[in-house]
């Protein structure tokens, strides 16, 4: 019993230490003082201020661009990762190919914004492209979310069955059209995972993208991180309240298509019915 009590207690704990200062935020967000931590009653007028700062909309609007195409072409080329990696794992080479897949996690950032923008400085000048702005930092978040998405999916991809391919083959399907009606439903819940995970760590981000960003091109957390030292408004609170609202709402919409896909595995012939026992 005191077993139970001491892991209820250590649950609770971690639970609020995660999600009072969120609570707090989004109550705050609806401050009428000016000042970000006094209380000066119930107020929108933040909401209102915030849909009028040209600044903040424009960072936003550039970091759910680049999160949206960096999530989406860290998806493609993890899963292709993944397949190489689950296909041919039993050969040496892998173990290399699988460092080099998972550098960028362990690397440092600063040191991944630095070696990205002489990689692009360098091809500006060769070829003349990408120039500092929303393609250096797509690419920047790309590739440090093919790492991310790489391991979240070869997790899944190394359960699915193989006879279940091989079946699919032997039944006349080319290996491609096997890959997409037998293995891609089997995974989508993991890439859906990876690309929420990739979106996430691309919006978040500061350090790369201050390393490689161009001059009109500034991110949100940049924004925010500069902001810091002039002071913050109660207009950075809306905002966050904003965000999380947003995430709330893809993480609950992932977690129903993921329901339903585990429902669907379990009773094809009803996904609305779960089995008895």
């Amino acid at each position: 019993m005191q077993k139970h009590k001491f892991t209820y207690s250590v649950l609770i704990f971690g639970y609020a230490f995660l999600y009072i200062p969120l609570v707090t935020l989004v109550v705050y967000s609806f401050n009428a003082s000016k000042q970000v931590t006094l209380w000066g009653g119930f107020s929108t007028k933040w909401y209102v201020a915030l849909f009028e700062n040209e600044a903040l909309l424009s960072a936003a609007w550039v970091s759910l661009k680049v999160a949206t195409f960096s999530a989406s072409i860290a998806i493609i080329i993890g899963t292709l990762a993944s397949v190489v990696i689950v296909k041919f794992n039993r050969f040496k080479s892998m173990t290399f190919f699988k460092t080099l897949v998972a550098a960028p996690m362990l690397i440092p950032e600063v040191i991944i914004g630095l070696a990205l923008l002489l990689v692009f400085v360098n091809l500006e000048k060769l070829i003349g492209w990408p120039k500092g702005g929303v393609d250096t930092i797509t690419i920047a978040h790309a590739t440090i979310s093919i790492a991310y998405v790489t391991a979240v999916v070869t997790t899944r991809l190394s359960n699915v069955d193989p006879m279940l391919l091989e079946a699919a083959q032997d039944l006349g399907a080319h290996p491609a059209k096997a890959f997409f009606v037998i293995t891609l439903p089997l995974i989508y819940p993991s890439l859906l995972s990876g690309w929420l995970l990739s979106f996430i760590l691309s919006f978040d981000d500061v350090v790369v993208a201050s390393f490689v960003s161009g001059p009109d091109s500034s991110t949100l957390p940049m924004v925010i991180f500069s902001s810091i030292r002039f002071g913050l408004t109660p207009q950075v609170n809306a905002l966050a309240t904003l965000m999380i609202s947003f995430v709330a709402i893809i993480i609950v919409g992932v977690s129903i298509l993921n329901d339903r896909q585990r429902k669907i595995l379990i009773n094809p012939e009803d996904p609305d019915e779960t089995p008895t026992v």
